[in-house]
């Protein structure tokens, strides 16, 4: 079929028109008759069954029966009437009942002339009625293209209220199909579509609008969702190849001096299997001569910040300057901290900018930076100003890229002829689904294991009744010299109820941890700056022994003698907070505890993130049941969602088809990477047409 005519405006459509097209534009976004074809139904009414009216049951399912009206009368009732017909087959009588539009329907109904109806009965007075079944002539029922499942397609309000109702879309369907002849041209290659049994396009269109039976729905389906992500992944694989092969990089070509002693004489403890693994995959980007894209994924703990030293020496040994970048001052200030001790033994020197730095001290490093005598710069956005040049960055790392856009990640590129390396990091540990569509065009190293002598988390699920028991375990931990975090739940709406339920708290920990005895930090959202910092230099050097806390301490606190972390109201944080919370004790070789504090009352959702906080410290797995809990859109936040503006496939639901869409899609780059042989000219112009029309699956910027 040509191409071309999928691109008609909505409003040449029989049976649209100037008024419905504005409308099916501004609460649909159909604009053209490709969007109305890719408008797919939400769900489906089966209808392959025709009761008998003896063979009703009293439940709630939905029905159809064939029979004929054989007398219409109405009935008065305490507010106005209803009007109630008696509906008959050969194996019994019920009733049909309305309460409103009674007149249109007495002028409109025949009597003894074999109807469809279809809805949900009512037992009543001994006998089954329903109100307001749909009815269709049984001669006009065997006519339609509509088959026996029928389907329902999302709605709004306006459209109800003008008139478009679901029929009404089917039928703009059934006219689209005449129209066109239901003609559509294969999308995919023949070897795909036998490898994984295929239906055709025009077969799954058909069925996924009129499907003929449950089994060619779920094929139409499949087949549907398995093109969408496939030239979703085509489309972030390209992104990908295109880049390496055009973007130039600076070619890293030794592991000099700095690198060599470093690792020779100054590591701190022996690299795990999967840290040289990532150092290995991030050496052979910085050699390629191609830019490096490369996303670093790695849980709390697992020694990111050891791989991102190296990368940064082999920038180094190489002649050129490297700089890191954090969301917060607190997280650049400690990893500026962490840097200046891994490399005092080293000849670097490193440098912190963040919003607070002085301007006398700003002044001194943008001259140092612009001559080349710092080789280091850690910070925060303040990097991205303009007044911000380097003598040659070759590498820009990016601590937490979920915070940072992509404008904010070209800007770092604009300091210089060559664009640096790129190496973004991430504790959030991304599902492997979700990282497949999101970030499908950066290379993805992922440090899976913990370094040795680290022992897992105990954490354990305890109700607010369990409380002196839990006062009783902290005691003896400290007894033992251990540091206790108390966590309290941060709701933005909210800040006075916050601050009381913190205070509330800390007054009751007080009393049962007594000064001089026990002595207690405090720090939340509402306190100066200088304030926080002077409370959280007294629990890091060891001074106070709890530190009751909001949130602020989820990024970028590292005490190792820290050994217990307790989360009030657990059911009020989400996944991903709760495992990175957790991640804040477990960082010396002492065995350290995650408690839970709940009341009884909880929510499905929030016992399934607690039993899986309890089961496991993977962050892969809880990144998965919490994509599962929130949906992608929420998980990413607003930014990131837009990408996964899906029509038919759910990343989530959907995941194994996704796994294979990105294998037929690689193959098929690594075969033929034009997508110039005949068996995949098919594919190449479907690629080509989704690019000038930004039709279904273009959603990747």
């Amino acid at each position: 079929m040509n191409a071309n005519l999928l691109q008609t405006p909505i409003d040449y459509l029989k049976g649209v028109g100037p008024n419905r097209a504005e409308l099916l534009r501004k609460e649909l976004g159909i604009h053209t008759y490709q969007d109305l074809i890719n408008f797919f139904p939400n769900r489906y009414i089966d209808k392959t069954r025709f009761y008998k009216i003896n063979e009703l049951q009293q439940n709630t399912a939905e029905v159809q029966v064939v029979g004929k009206i054989i007398n219409i009368k109405t009935v008065d009732q305490k507010r106005g009437s209803r009007m109630v017909a008696e509906f008959i087959d050969d194996s019994g009588k019920m009733e049909l009942v309305w309460f409103r539009g009674q007149k249109w329907i007495r002028e409109n109904i025949k009597i003894n002339t074999p109807y469809v109806i279809f809805g949900k009965t009512n037992w009543f007075n001994g006998m089954f009625n329903m109100p307001h079944p749909e009815m269709e002539l049984l001669e006009e029922h065997q006519k339609n293209l509509r088959t026996a499942m029928q389907p329902v397609y999302p709605s709004t309000e306006k459209l109800t209220k003008a008139g478009i109702t679901n029929r009404v879309i089917n039928k703009l369907m059934q006219q689209l199909f005449i129209e066109t002849g239901g003609r559509f041209y294969d999308t995919l290659s023949k070897d795909i579509k036998e490898e994984l049994k295929l239906i055709s396009r025009a077969e799954a269109m058909f069925n996924i609008h009129f499907p003929k039976s449950q089994e060619l729905l779920a094929r139409a389906q499949f087949r549907l969702k398995f093109e969408e992500l496939f030239y979703i992944q085509l489309q972030l694989l390209i992104k990908n190849m295109i880049h390496k092969q055009k973007i130039k990089g600076f070619v890293f070509e030794q592991v000099g001096e700095n690198f060599g002693e470093f690792y020779q004489e100054h590591l701190p403890f022996e690299l795990t299997g999967a840290q040289k693994r990532v150092v290995k995959e991030i050496r052979s980007d910085l050699g390629s001569g191609a830019q490096m894209n490369r996303l670093l994924q790695g849980d709390v703990g697992s020694g990111k910040t050891i791989v991102a030293l190296m990368s940064m020496l082999i920038a180094l040994d190489n002649g050129f300057q490297a700089c890191l970048m954090a969301p917060t001052e607190i997280l650049s200030v400690q990893h500026y901290n962490g840097l200046v001790e891994l490399c005092k033994e080293l000849k670097t020197s490193i440098y912190l900018l963040t919003g607070s730095s002085k301007t006398s001290k700003r002044r001194e490093i943008h001259e140092k930076l612009e001559n080349g005598e710092i080789n280091i710069l850690i910070g925060t956005h303040a990097l991205l100003e303009d007044k911000v040049k380097f003598k040659n960055l070759g590498l820009a790392i990016i601590d937490e890229q979920h915070r940072f856009g992509v404008a904010q990640r070209s800007k770092l590129w604009q300091k210089n002829h060559l664009p640096p390396h790129i190496l973004v990091m991430t504790a959030t540990p991304i599902p492997r689904t979700l990282a497949m569509s999101l970030y499908g065009d950066l290379d993805v190293s992922v440090i899976d294991e913990l370094p040795p002598g680290r022992q897992e988390i105990k954490t354990v699920h305890r109700y607010d009744s369990n409380r002196l028991k839990v006062f009783k375990f902290i005691r003896d931990e400290i007894q033992k010299g251990r540091q206790i975090y108390i966590v309290y739940p941060l709701i933005q709406e909210s800040a006075t109820m916050d601050y009381k339920d913190l205070m509330d708290g800390y007054e009751s920990i007080a009393r049962e941890f007594p000064m001089p005895e026990y002595q207690i930090s405090i720090v939340h959202g509402q306190m100066k700056p200088t304030d926080k910092e002077f409370e959280m230099q007294r629990f890091v050097k060891g001074e106070t022994q709890i530190m009751v806390a909001t949130t602020v301490i989820e990024v970028g606190v590292n005490v190792p003698n820290a050994s217990v972390m307790i989360i009030e109201s657990a059911e009020r944080f989400g996944l991903s907070q709760l495992h990175q919370l957790r991640g804040r004790v477990g960082r010396g070789a002492e065995q350290s505890y995650c408690i839970l504090m709940t009341s009884h009352k909880l929510s499905s959702d929030a016992k399934t993130r607690l039993e899986t906080m309890v089961s496991t410290s993977d962050g892969f797995e809880i990144a998965e049941v919490d994509l599962k809990l929130r949906g992608p859109g929420d998980l990413m936040g607003t930014q990131q969602s837009g990408v996964l503006n899906l029509k038919i496939a759910d990343i989530v639901q959907d995941n194994q088809i996704l796994k294979s869409a990105r294998f037929y899609a690689k193959k098929l780059l690594a075969e033929d990477p034009e997508m110039k042989l005949p068996e995949n000219k098919m594919i190449g112009y479907t690629f080509e047409q989704l690019g000038v029309h930004k039709n279904i699956w273009n959603y990747i910027s």
